[in-house]
């Protein structure tokens, strides 16, 4: 699906996720992460924000906000969790735990697993 680079798609849960996670900082953080993880990914922006707003984007925001911490710009530290969970690989536990297929990189899995978590709930 092609997508015009310029409408990000807002968050559907504000109290949880990334844009919980990240709190005052969101507004800022959002269309950065949404940007770098649809595009390392090759997924759309949809996927991406299903995500970000699932429980394991709030754990990317805690990698994030560990490289805040460490003193990174916000979009260097968005990039450095994207590359980190792009280095990791899903085990044969979470393959088997959330169906996605074993070796792929965490953030392209996790992203694949919540769109799809989110079309099956919206098919329902």
């Amino acid at each position: 699906m092609k997508q015009n680079p310029t409408t990000i798609p807002a968050t559907r849960n504000e109290c949880y996720g990334f844009w919980g996670t990240m709190r005052e900082q969101a507004m800022q953080a959002w269309p950065l992460a949404l940007q770098a993880i649809a595009k390392t990914t090759g997924e759309d922006f949809d996927s991406a924000r299903a995500f970000l707003d699932s429980r394991h984007g709030r754990h990317f925001a805690d990698d994030v906000s560990n490289g805040l911490f460490k003193g990174l710009s916000l979009q260097d530290a968005i990039d450095a969790a994207v590359t980190q969970w792009m280095t990791w690989r899903i085990d044969w536990r979470t393959a088997r735990d959330h169906g996605i297929p074993r070796g792929l990189p965490y953030l392209t899995g996790f992203v694949i697993q919540s769109a799809t978590a989110v079309e099956m709930e919206e098919a329902a």
